[in-house]
């Protein structure tokens, strides 16, 4: 199946999809957010599609796993958020202004030590960490979930290394 074939497979899901995302939600913009990174997220991952599975399961895995990890992003920020009328030393940390110029570095070279990975290690631990399980990511790729673990594995390995400046 070609890329286009493809799309236009997942574009003809929209509906499908827009219903489920509505039982996440009744929020419309939180709807088509929802929408949108899922597709996002089946056309980026178009060569991990294999031809003859599921699709609309597939774009259900995703569609989940994309609204459980927004909600736990969601959660834990609000986490942070104080109501007291004096903020604490403890709390102040998370009061101070930033212009997110070491997190840009920071995020920067994650981005280039992921880029370093070969594919079979790359594919696996970007999965888990979208918040694919490690049976749906064997599924997925078709190989044995051992193979899976180790290559997960591998992938922390090799990040640590390539991020060792960062270690506390």
């Amino acid at each position: 199946m070609t890329k286009t074939e493809f799309n236009m497979k997942v574009i003809e899901q929209t509906n499908e999809l827009k219903g489920f995302a509505l039982r996440f939600t009744n929020d419309h913009d939180e709807v088509n957010d929802l929408l949108q990174d899922t597709m996002l997220k089946a056309v980026s991952y178009f060569s991990n599609f294999q031809e003859g599975s599921n699709l609309k399961a597939w774009l259900y895995t995703i569609m989940r796993n994309t609204f459980i990890n927004n909600y736990r992003r969601v959660t834990k920020s609000r986490s942070f958020i104080t109501t007291e009328d004096e903020i604490g030393p403890a709390n102040l940390y998370f009061s101070a202004v930033s212009n997110g110029g070491e997190e840009k570095f920071i995020s920067e070279d994650i981005q280039n030590a992921l880029n370093e990975l070969e594919e079979g290690f790359y594919v696996p631990f970007t999965m888990l960490f979208e918040g694919y399980k490690y049976n749906e990511i064997a599924e997925h790729l078709n190989i044995p979930i051992g193979t899976v673990k180790t290559r997960i594995h591998i992938a922390r390995k090799k990040l640590k290394g390539s991020l060792a400046n960062y270690k506390n």
